[in-house]
């Protein structure tokens, strides 16, 4: 109950997006039978009304942020593929040391095929998702760049009070700043997604090895050292 009680404390509060920006207000929630919260209302900032599950949204006090559905998908994916792909390899090995039927390895293993191919699809649909988050920031960073440039020259020549221009040059680097870290977070999102459907998600960890190998081939090289260790920096030179 006092969880129901300190949710309905959230309606008429503002609602923002993972960077600061103002979404709208809660209005109202929707109810399971068995009285859990399953959705949340909200009055869109345009006047529109929007309704959405209630796992995308933080609520911590009186600040509720309306979670990227981008993000949280691509979190989905990045973790139940691998691990949906594991369980199809360790089911693999299991039917290779005969510890289950053929049939049944057969009948799992589809299962498995079909469930990994349709969470790819569908993050590669989310990929493309992606690619146009980051346009779309690219455009809106182009846009407030001009309106900065416009903002400085107005106020070069005079037609600007200082007061006015200080609170313009701030209100447009705020908004400046949340474009540039949504685009951050975007062009991150796109690398998990990407190394996730293309299997590279261990590559990182195959390139450091191959960097420690010749310091330890240098260690196990005969005497003098010096000469050695001359000798593999003239290697590293080229």
């Amino acid at each position: 109950m006092s969880q129901i009680s300190n949710l309905f404390l959230s309606i008429g509060k503002p609602v923002k997006d993972d960077y600061g920006r103002s979404v709208g207000k809660i209005v109202s929630f929707a109810m399971t039978p068995g009285g859990k919260f399953d959705a949340a209302f909200i009055e869109l900032s345009d006047g529109k009304f929007l309704k959405q599950p209630i796992e995308n949204f933080a609520f911590n006090g009186a600040e509720i942020t309306f979670i990227s559905r981008i993000k949280t998908q691509a979190s989905v994916f990045c973790d139940q593929i691998p691990f949906i792909w594991r369980k199809d390899q360790a089911l693999k090995d299991l039917a290779e040391k005969k510890k289950i039927a053929p049939d049944l390895y057969q009948e799992l293993h589809s299962s498995f095929d079909s469930l990994l191919s349709q969470m790819k699809k569908d993050a590669q649909i989310l990929s493309d998702d992606v690619d146009q988050a980051i346009e779309r920031c690219d455009q809106e960073i182009k846009a407030l760049s001009y309106a900065i440039l416009h903002l400085e020259l107005e106020h070069e020549i005079g037609k600007i009070s200082d007061e006015t221009y200080q609170s313009a040059f701030k209100l447009i680097q705020e908004n400046l700043k949340r474009a540039k870290t949504e685009k951050t977070d975007m062009e991150l999102t796109r690398t998990k997604l990407s190394n996730m459907l293309l299997g590279d998600s261990k590559e990182p960890v195959q390139k450091t090895k191959t960097v420690i190998a010749p310091i330890s081939e240098a260690t196990e090289l005969p005497e003098p050292p010096v000469v050695v260790y001359v000798k593999e920096v003239g290697k590293a030179g080229i």
